[in-house]
């Protein structure tokens, strides 16, 4: 299908003539972890280089630099609950930024490195308003990561609030969250970043597992508009979209996750689920492990149906997943399936067929309808990214691999690219091209007829 060909990395992009259907690809960051977003022939993504976060806007037909923002990094305190590291400063340093961008209208809206809420004008990249998530009480656990959601005259984005587990612990992190009351959720007006609404959920804050890194999705059921959101207590939500007011909300962690061991309390046992723990209980980093997990993936309205699974970090290792399908009217269960791992991946739908990745490398062909299994690829490959169905294919990166399967009951592999280097993101579609980011900074355009 295509191969990437060589590169003049001291000019930073692809030599073309030498690849097989790759229109451009150009070395724009030095970590990417984003997917790009596509919108009136440009490519938006953010990244980050040393020092500093970056957002920046190319032709999508020649890869050329139109304009970016770039702003240091903010200095976090190292300790906000005595005697425990508050990591976003370290961590975010490495990430750069990592929300993924929406575009509307004249407008380009992301969450930054400094954990502000930013529109910029999507022509030249001025800043028309931001709206500071620390200031307000929010106190990520990572990453300042929520990506942005705008419908009619608001913007949506999970405040990514959470709670640090250290890895590093004795034993295990049990600490408590430090900004308990919190939002998980706010509307902002999308004309000038005012507040207009935050979330009434107010029992998630106490109960975040680590950190909240899912996409809210929102829809019409029933005549009423809704606001979807996997929070970080492993709880699906429903929110009055005009009022962020629950409406319903269901445990997406089955009861016999959950299970204690012994006299721990649930957040020492979602600690000691994470293999790098000294003390962890899931050293033999096998899919039968039953512990607790959060959603990290977005809520996916089809057919009145609401379709998330559940999982964490793939630092933390493999363990036991489930996916739920769920009346998106009530917040009931209508199926679930739970032969896949923990992931991270937001489901696709095409033609009546469900296709999800999860961490151990496998993808999973559901029918939608049911949850029944056509089939089960395994790649042999650690996946943080989400499946794209597109033309009648699946494409998927992967840590080392680029897979390409046929949409359908019957399993097909049509293509494998070696990449080499991660990819964390996934892959979008638009004007007959597939854009995708890497890990090391590269973003590429696939086309079958690549422009010279």
């Amino acid at each position: 299908m295509f191969s990437f060909g060589e590169k003049n990395n001291a000019k930073g992009h692809v030599l073309v003539g030498t690849a097989t259907n790759v229109a451009w690809g150009v070395k724009i960051n030095m970590v990417m972890y984003p997917s790009p977003s596509v919108a009136a022939g440009k490519v938006y993504v953010g990244g980050g280089e040393p020092r500093k976060g970056t957002f920046k806007c190319l032709d999508a037909r020649t890869g050329k630099v139109l304009w970016q923002y770039e702003e240091p990094y903010r200095v976090f305190p190292r300790e906000i609950q005595p005697g425990r590291k508050f990591m976003l400063g370290w961590i975010t340093s490495n990430l750069g930024i990592v929300s993924t961008a929406t575009i509307e209208a004249d407008c380009v809206y992301f969450v930054n490195h400094r954990c502000e809420v930013l529109c910029l004008d999507a022509n030249t990249g001025q800043r028309i308003w931001s709206f500071d998530l620390w200031k307000y009480g929010i106190r990520p656990s990572d990453a300042c990561n929520g990506s942005p959601l705008v419908d009619g005259d608001l913007v949506y984005v999970c405040t990514s609030n959470g709670t640090d587990r250290d890895a590093l612990a004795p034993h295990y992190d049990d600490r408590p969250t430090p900004a308990p009351d919190a939002p998980s959720v706010i509307a902002l007006d999308k004309r000038t970043g005012q507040l207009v609404a935050a979330d009434d959920a107010r029992e998630i804050g106490p109960n975040i597992f680590h950190g909240q890194w899912s996409t809210p999705s929102l829809g019409t059921v029933r005549g009423r508009k809704l606001l979807f959101f996997g929070a970080g207590d492993g709880w699906c939500y429903a929110f009055d979209a005009a009022t962020l007011k629950t409406v319903w909300r269901f445990d997406c962690v089955p009861t016999e996750y959950r299970r204690p061991v012994g006299n721990l309390n649930w957040a020492a046992l979602y600690s000691l689920g994470d293999k790098r723990l000294r003390k962890s209980l899931n050293k033999k980093n096998e899919s039968s492990y039953t512990g607790t997990s959060a959603i990290v993936a977005c809520p996916v309205l089809h057919n009145d149906r609401i379709y998330v699974p559940i999982g964490r970090d793939p630092e933390h290792g493999r363990g036991r997943g489930a996916l739920w399908c769920l009346d998106a009217a009530q917040g009931t269960e209508i199926w679930r399936y739970q032969g896949l791992d923990r992931t991270l991946s937001t489901v696709s739908i095409a033609d009546g067929l469900l296709y999800v990745a999860d961490i151990a490398g496998r993808i999973h062909c559901l029918d939608a309808d049911n949850g029944h299994v056509h089939w089960i690829h395994e790649t042999g490959e650690v996946l943080w990214s989400s499946t794209l169905v597109a033309d009648g294919k699946i494409y998927l990166p992967t840590m080392k691999t680029f897979w390409i399967l046929a949409a359908g009951k019957e399993k097909k592999v049509l293509d494998t690219v070696r990449l080499g280097m991660p990819v964390f993101s996934s892959a979008v579609a638009a004007d007959e091209t597939l854009f995708f980011s890497t890990f090391n900074g590269w973003l590429y355009a696939l086309r079958n007829h690549p422009a010279r």
